[in-house]
């Protein structure tokens, strides 16, 4: 399973680079062979600064939905929303429209998109919360339900190919339970070992 978590300016850190974390110790350990994970852009370019100032690393930009190195996960952190941070933020990206269209070209080719916090809100404004069951952070529920989601009270929704995930350490959930559903409780078991993370067991499966 071949992972990218897009980041931008703004976006929060744990929401990135807890799951970025999660996924690489699976993949450098006992499922090296099933994947790798990677911090895309969405133009070239060498670093993003995070929410709070931490300089990230980027990979390379994320490819056409279809091309042959496009991920089989795509993470979507949030960062900054309600602040209305119009430089660096989710908040931005969504005003500016192009992550929201990146991210509705890669549903359209039926990718699989996972969210942290109020990543789930740039999803929204590209329409692919709609009708589906999703949660965000606390602070922008009531968003996410006006934008025509159905909001589920779980600290991660899995809705299939859509999988939301509630605020900023809930990203570390969310990657452990893909790692469940994926490879087998033991892989997540032992990440979540590795990281002394206890996992909590708030999960909406599928309906």
């Amino acid at each position: 399973m071949n992972v990218d978590v897009v980041v931008y300016d703004g976006f929060d850190e744990l929401d990135g680079i807890g799951p970025y974390e999660v996924f690489d110790h699976a993949f450098a350990v006992d499922a090296a062979d099933a994947g790798r994970v990677r911090y895309v852009t969405l133009d070239e370019r060498e670093t993003v600064t995070a929410s709070h100032g931490t300089r990230v690393g980027v990979d390379g930009a994320l490819p056409d939905p279809t091309a042959a190195n496009a991920p089989d996960l795509l993470v979507v952190p949030g960062g900054g929303w309600r602040a209305r941070n119009e430089e660096a933020s989710a908040w931005a990206e969504a005003q500016r429209g192009d992550l929201p269209d990146a991210l509705a070209r890669y549903h359209d080719a039926d990718v699989t998109i996972a969210s942290v916090c109020t990543g789930s809100m740039l999803l929204a404004e590209a329409g692919v919360t709609d009708g589906r069951r999703a949660v965000t952070h606390a602070s922008a529920l009531d968003e996410l339900r006006e934008s025509g989601a159905r909001v589920v009270d779980a600290r991660v929704v899995d809705d299939g190919d859509l999988i939301t995930a509630g605020g900023i350490t809930s990203g570390i959930d969310l990657a452990l339970y893909l790692l469940e559903r994926e490879f087998g409780e033991p892989t997540a078991a032992r990440v979540a070992t590795v990281l002394e993370y206890e996992r909590r067991g708030d999960v909406a499966g599928p309906a």
